[in-house]
């Protein structure tokens, strides 16, 4: 078809080429220039990537990079703890690996086999750091699943070392603690980039099908402990107090003989010394001891009457018996 000739009198319109390639050119500069910064929040670093080869790892603050597509970011916070959740959700995460897409997928995360052939529903927590970036981006496709997976087969293998008693009562701690140390051990081994903080076991509870008879059996055990312990509480109230008495019956029972040992050692010092005075003097000393006897004795009787041998008369003594009465 042929072009249509012109209007007669429309305004011929002109494209300047110049002007379109440098704003062109302007706005490729303008788009480089405010493409070419980047922020690192305070709780992350930047690993850089320089042709989607590594480059280096950016700290927190603001820093310049190759634009358009030359350098990319990507952030990864490596100064707060994370967590994964196996057998329950806590709603609000916003890390998508926190927890199981779906219901029947927690259900299979926390059902677990025991060492004496049982089943348990374990849920527990692993608290995480990213503490290698580099690490942690390349060396795994997918290192948060990867990580699930490990805690996963780390916790089975703990369970499955254990009884359904120690799973549900005693053992709570231990298996904490095995479960961490195997996890440290099979990131470490895979060079993840990943530290592994705690690990914190939640709701261990018996089959649905089996609950109630654990409840009563659980329920058993701890009346049983109660008694002990209560029992051993008397123990220790009772027999303190009756090693304090018999310690004091003791004290006394030293203290009368300690007593009595002195009183013997004085009376055979006093007796000796009579002997001795009774050898010089003998007369002296029976009259001496006589008196004293009767001293000791006459104030205890009543109406006595103290007559001389020698007296003429008993009347002129009779006012005598009179004062003593």
């Amino acid at each position: 078809m042929a072009a249509l000739p012109p209007l007669p009198g429309a305004p011929k319109i002109r494209i300047n080429s110049k002007l379109i390639l440098g704003i062109l050119i302007a706005l490729v500069i303008v788009v480089g220039f405010f493409s070419s910064f980047y922020s690192v929040p305070a709780n992350s670093v930047a690993v850089v990537q320089r042709f989607g080869a590594y480059l280096k790892t950016s700290e927190p603050g603001l820093h310049f990079k190759l634009p358009w597509g030359i350098d990319t970011i990507t952030p990864v916070e490596v100064a707060r703890q994370q967590k994964l959740e196996f057998g329950f959700a806590t709603p609000g995460a916003t890390n998508s690996y926190q927890y199981a897409e779906t219901y029947e997928e927690m259900e299979q995360e926390k059902t677990m086999v025991t060492g004496d052939l049982n089943t348990a529903l374990v849920e527990w927590v692993v608290q995480y750091t990213i503490e290698e970036p580099e690490k942690y981006l390349f060396t795994f496709r997918d290192p948060l699943q990867t990580l699930r997976d490990l805690s996963q087969a780390s916790m089975r293998e703990i369970v499955g070392d254990r009884s359904v008693d120690e799973v549900l009562t005693v053992g709570r701690q231990e298996m904490e603690i095995k479960a961490a140390e195997r996890l440290r051990q099979l990131v470490k081994t895979l060079s993840i980039g990943i530290r592994i903080d705690q690990i914190q076991l939640g709701n261990v509870n018996p089959p649905r099908s089996v609950e109630m008879s654990f409840s009563d059996v659980n329920k058993a055990q701890q009346e049983k402990e109660s008694s002990v312990n209560q029992a051993k509480a008397e123990y220790f109230k009772a027999v303190p107090r009756a090693r304090g008495e018999a310690k004091q019956k003791i004290s006394a029972a030293e203290g009368y003989a300690t007593k009595r040992i002195n009183e013997a050692e004085g009376d055979a010092n006093r007796f000796q010394a009579l002997l001795t005075e009774f050898k010089k003097a003998p007369e002296v000393t029976k009259k001496r001891i006589y008196l004293e006897t009767m001293s000791e004795i006459l104030p205890g009787v009543p109406n006595k009457v103290i007559l001389d041998e020698k007296a003429p008369q008993f009347l002129p003594l009779m006012n005598l018996n009179s004062q003593a009465k």
